[in-house]
């Protein structure tokens, strides 16, 4: 039997994993890879599902709800990842899909998460998008405000694991991972969200923990 493009792709991510965890002689390092399924149809998913991979990201609630609802019941072991910039109107929808939330990066959606989370008795986890590059059109937090963010996500009974960034399209990433380790540091996370196709080498060089992995796994989006 073949193997679907997709498997054999996370495997060589993998393994490219690995290599690089070797050289970088960390012991105990296992980095998860987030495959960032958005666009992509059941058929593209179900190979690594049937590989037995469990992470998988998304960027819209409403694509996620359609896609996965029926996928997850039938995989047990699927954790859901919204990775993109969250709506506070779809925050209701978020809580009942997905496992981790990446993108919390305003108060008023973490007080709207709360209420949903609570109210449903669910567990979702969440990283704190931080805008390192200082770019208007990206969402995220500013850094100086991550303790008093943090502060406030505590009290509200948040369970937030870690950080996460989007850095700037033309600088080189590695600035900004060194600046996201140190902030995850500073308010003691275990948990950090950095490295895509084109840096996830480059992001395990600043102990990120979960990866998430696009076109490198399902190839270029054709929409």
């Amino acid at each position: 039997m073949n193997m679907h493009h997709t498997e054999s792709n996370l495997i060589e991510i993998k393994n490219k994993i690995k290599d690089k965890i070797n050289l970088l002689s960390l012991d105990q390092y296992n980095p998860k890879i987030i495959a960032v399924s958005k666009t992509f149809k059941k058929q593209d998913i179900l190979p690594l599902l049937n590989y037995g991979h469990c992470d998988f990201g998304e960027n819209k609630v409403q694509e996620a709800l359609l896609k996965w609802s029926e996928l997850k019941h039938k995989y047990k072991n699927v954790k859901l990842h919204m990775l993109g910039k969250l709506q506070t109107n779809k925050a209701k929808f978020a809580v009942e899909v997905f496992d981790f939330i990446h993108s919390l990066d305003n108060l008023k959606l973490a007080n709207k998460l709360a209420n949903e989370i609570h109210k449903k008795d669910k567990k979702v986890k969440m990283f704190i998008q931080i805008n390192l590059g200082g770019e208007k059109q990206k969402s995220g937090i500013e850094p100086n405000d991550l303790e008093m963010f943090y502060k406030n996500c505590l009290s509200l009974k948040l369970d937030i694991v870690g950080t996460m960034c989007i850095p700037p399209d033309n600088q080189d990433p590695k600035s900004f991972f060194k600046d996201l380790l140190y902030l995850n540091e500073k308010v003691k996370l275990s948990e950090i969200s950095m490295g895509m196709t084109n840096d996830y080498l480059d992001a395990l060089e600043y102990r990120s923990t979960y990866l998430r992995i696009g076109t490198g796994i399902f190839g270029k989006r054709t929409n």
